[in-house]
């Protein structure tokens, strides 16, 4: 009696724990971007190879007449590239040695089985020259309409971000770079991001990164709590606690990576005392649950994307309440959408208020900056009655006057008559472009379509492939300018005209029909996603034990 006795005293102290364990399970998505420590070890066990000169054009079992269209359209493609942009080419092949980011974007511009080759025959030049209007010119004097949008810092056009530094550097003039003072156009910026987030206090930092990894802190400071949630595929910087899996030399330890959207993430909250705060990328309404799309990961046709703003509010407001309830602070990182939403961001777009959201990109006017606003009890860095007590936080180069001053100016634009007028019926005229741009994919029978949040893009596949990566070079050959992930993202800026966009959509269906052409669509009944992604496999295997 006595063992049974101290058998279900046992089992009371556990079951809690093994409850608690459980629902954190159901919470996390399915995939391995839900189980970061899993993705590791899977990282760690695909072995580096790459495909030889037929393998690369013929990785599907295509016939033969397809190979052939392949390698010629490949030929004409790569020598397009090589003699359209000599200069811009060569400087970066010249800088490549030195710039390790080039070095990684470089490689990871495709999926790795075919980027050695590509990277030898399909050169692409990482240096521009000038830029005007919604276009940028390379050193060779070609003009690409610029679909990069700076990867967001480019809201209002770059002529803007041009004036706005201009303006701002005569402004600075008379301090000069001067560090530990502040430039008095720092107070009128306090109180316009006061307006703006609805928030009590403000802090500037040197980078996005920066703000998030502050707002945690102080979160974690004032709530004596460890961990932190983020959900699953978001992006919040590149530090240890908020990029979890493959990227992240080590595992985070005080961090609940959930499903987004999902009921059983909000138990999770409900019934967990060791959660310090949530963080929250809006851009994750396009794709929930997945990273952000690159074409390197794009192997098969299964890249997904969906926006849906009255569920993704829905699921905002619901967070909202249980954080309040809780005492959970609700951290909104508008980073990246900040502005381009509405004019006052993603609070205002989704009619919510967070307890504290961070800025970035596009609000110092073109320049570094990274911003924090929060409630008043929150941003304090000490405790008045415990005096070494602090949470300390402080850079060098926060509330540099330049970038002070550049923000004082893009704040004033930015509540212009010229510049609210952007926002008008924004959605509107972004979601009837996307629509005609499926429509002209449709009419041609292209197995592409686009997928928007406002201005922002991504392209999807509707027939299974392994060639779709491809692509991105016959965009960049009709001079449509791309940022390094290829076709996963697409960034206007707000002041594209219909005459402009049309002109951008033209060249879409071109570079679409020359894939076509070009054999790189090629379909096939036997062709699937899974039969793809087994073929991958079996590949890997293969590679990983020598067979």
């Amino acid at each position: 009696m006595a063992v049974v006795t101290s058998a279900l005293g046992v089992v009371a102290i556990f079951l809690p724990r093994i409850k608690r364990r459980i629902e954190l399970s159901r919470a996390k998505h399915r995939s391995l971007t839900g189980h970061s420590k899993i993705a590791k070890r899977v990282a760690r066990l695909v072995p580096g190879y790459a495909y030889g000169p037929e393998k690369f054009f013929d990785s599907d079992q295509a016939p033969a007449e397809v190979v052939a269209r392949r390698k010629q359209g490949f030929e004409r493609l790569a020598t397009l590239l090589r003699e359209r942009c000599p200069k811009s080419i060569a400087l970066t092949e010249q800088a490549r040695d030195g710039i390790s980011d080039l070095q990684f974007t470089g490689v990871y511009r495709v999926p790795f089985q075919f980027s050695p080759y590509c990277r030898e025959h399909l050169k692409i030049g990482s240096f521009v020259e000038s830029t005007g209007g919604v276009t940028v010119q390379d050193l060779d004097g070609n003009s690409y309409y610029d679909l990069t949008g700076s990867y967001g810092v480019n809201v209002f056009g770059i002529d803007f971000y041009k004036d706005c530094i201009r303006e701002g550097a005569t402004r600075a003039e008379a301090l000069g770079p001067v560090l530990g003072f502040y430039h008095r156009c720092v107070a009128a910026n306090v109180e316009r991001l006061r307006g703006i987030s609805r928030l009590d206090e403000v802090s500037f930092h040197m980078s996005g990164t920066e703000a998030v990894m502050q707002a945690v802190r102080l979160a974690r400071y004032h709530t004596g709590r460890t961990h932190l949630v983020r959900f699953c595929g978001a992006y919040h910087g590149w530090w240890e606690d908020v990029q979890p899996g493959p990227g992240n030399p080590l595992s985070p330890r005080h961090t609940y990576t959930l499903k987004d959207m999902a009921p059983a993430a909000l138990n999770v909250l409900r019934t967990r005392k060791d959660i310090a705060c949530v963080l929250v990328n809006p851009l994750q309404a396009l794709h929930p649950n997945s990273p952000a799309p690159g074409d390197s990961t794009l192997v098969d046709s299964g890249r997904k994307a969906k926006f849906d703003r009255e569920a993704y509010t829905a699921w905002l407001k619901d967070l909202q309440r249980v954080c309040t309830e809780r005492g959970i602070v609700l951290i909104l990182d508008e980073v990246f959408v900040g502005f381009r939403l509405a004019a006052r961001g993603a609070q205002e777009y989704f009619g919510i208020q967070a307890d504290m959201v961070t800025y970035g990109k596009t609000i110092a006017g073109g320049l570094p900056v990274g911003v924090l606003c929060g409630r008043r009890d929150l941003m304090c860095r000490f405790k008045k009655d415990r005096p070494a007590d602090i949470c300390f936080a402080r850079g060098t180069f926060n509330s540099h006057p330049y970038v002070m001053t550049s923000m004082q100016v893009f704040l004033e634009r930015a509540e212009s008559s010229d510049v609210l007028r952007l926002y008008e019926n924004l959605d509107a005229i972004w979601n009837e472009r996307a629509e005609r741009m499926n429509a002209a994919l449709a009419k041609e029978n292209l197995p592409a379509r686009v997928v928007n949040l406002s201005t922002i893009w991504t392209v999807v596949y509707d027939e299974p492939s392994r060639y779709n990566w491809m692509f991105q070079f016959y965009l960049r050959a009709h001079e449509l300018a791309l940022s390094w992930v290829g076709t996963g993202r697409f960034i206007f800026s707000l002041n594209y005209t219909e005459q402009e966009f049309d002109e951008v959509m033209r060249r879409f269906v071109l570079a679409g029909r020359a894939m076509v052409e070009d054999g790189w669509w090629f379909q096939d009944s036997s062709l699937t996603n899974k039969s793809i992604r087994r073929g991958l496999l079996r590949e890997i295997l293969q590679h990983r034990f020598g067979r």
